[in-house]
């Protein structure tokens, strides 16, 4: 018996995390540059279109020369023309720290995780913190110097957005999950960077037992310092939330309160995530439409919350308009994956679950 049931169960909960991760993923791709495309700026390019309120992939230009010009790729990855999931960073890392469990099991080490980067991942797929660390490790440093030596974007998002295999893989146990991302995250990341990473693996894995979103919230925070800057832009969004403000007025008020630290800081993002996962109250649909239409790094926000979202559901429950243009199909930079079927990676998933339980 694992913690979340049946076997059945757990398959199907973890393809609908990974599910999840790629199609909220797709949702925010067009729109990821947080600086251009605010909240604002989505909302107005989606009235437009005429879809709001979003319920799909985002839709084509009706005019591009109206001022909205969406990243390059926005041809893979809007609406009617997606054929199988976009190459992305976010998805990469997914599939990287599945080959990493495979190859040097739950015992891994932090320098294993930098050989595996410097084997599998192409220097030039890799951004900010985790180009910093590439660099480093290819000039011979070891950790923790390989995340503190010329690296200013300690405390940006990217360790969080490595973390959900080791949610998806510790089903149940949020410490177990968050110990395991800390492992990766130091790597290249230190502080509040750090702390994201544990956060969302806790947030993942607690979502397989937890009977609501708020309660995976709630265990997710347990495993994190309680003074960091990082439990508290999460408690005051849980605050304003819980006093019944909409939305909208939420993410206006902690933008205001986290003005500054940047649109890839993983401060600021992690409010937009906390906010479209608590208001999307485990509807898939509404959590990754919300948490892409609350801007800043969009693509990044919006595969973390459809992986809880998508965890929470069950792949089964996903609605189809998200699952089918996916054509259970994965590009990928990491060498070897290219091509993988989605459902092959969710099956490799489940097998190191349940050799953990």
């Amino acid at each position: 018996m694992t913690p979340v049931g049946t076997e059945p169960e757990l398959a199907d909960r973890i393809l609908g995390g990974w599910l999840g991760r790629i199609s909220g993923n797709m949702l925010g791709k067009p729109v990821e540059q947080g600086d251009l495309w605010t909240r604002d700026r989505i909302d107005q390019y989606l009235r437009q279109a005429a879809a709001l309120p979003l319920t799909d992939y985002l839709p084509e230009p009706a005019d591009e020369s109206a001022g909205f010009e969406l990243r390059p790729e926005w041809r893979q990855c809007v609406r009617g023309r997606i054929h199988g999931s976009c190459r992305d960073d976010d998805v990469d890392y997914a599939i990287l720290g599945l080959d990493l469990l495979e190859t040097h099991g739950f015992g891994f080490s932090t320098e294993q995780v930098g050989e595996l980067w410097l084997l599998r991942l192409p220097y030039l797929q890799t951004f900010t913190a985790e180009r910093a660390t590439y660099r480093n490790l290819a000039n011979g440093l070891k950790p923790p110097l390989t995340a503190t030596f010329d690296n200013p974007y300690q405390e940006w998002i990217g360790a969080l957005i490595r973390a959900d295999i080791y949610g998806w893989t510790c089903p149940g146990t949020p410490r177990r999950a968050a110990s395991l991302a800390r492992r990766d995250a130091v790597l290249s990341h230190t502080g509040n960077g750090v702390y994201g990473a544990m956060w969302a693996a806790a947030l993942i894995a607690a979502a397989f037992t937890a009977p609501t979103v708020r309660h995976a919230v709630d265990q997710a925070l347990a495993v994190i310092p309680a003074s960091s800057r990082l439990a508290r832009i999460v408690r005051r969004v849980v605050s304003l939330h819980d006093t019944r403000m909409t939305w909208e007025d939420t993410l206006t008020t902690v933008a205001e309160e986290t003005a500054g630290l940047g649109w890839i800081h993983t401060i600021p993002n992690a409010a937009v995530l906390t906010a479209g996962l608590l208001y999307g109250d485990g509807d898939f649909t509404r959590t990754i439409t919300l948490t892409v239409r609350g801007g800043l790094d969009t693509d990044s926000n919006g595969a973390t919350a459809g992986s809880v979202a998508g965890v929470l559901t069950g792949a089964d429950a996903i609605p189809a308009q998200w699952k089918e243009p996916l054509e259970d199909t994965v590009r990928s930079a990491v060498f070897g994956f290219d091509g993988v079927r989605i459902s092959e990676l969710a099956e490799r998933t489940v097998q190191l679950a349940e050799a953990e339980i």
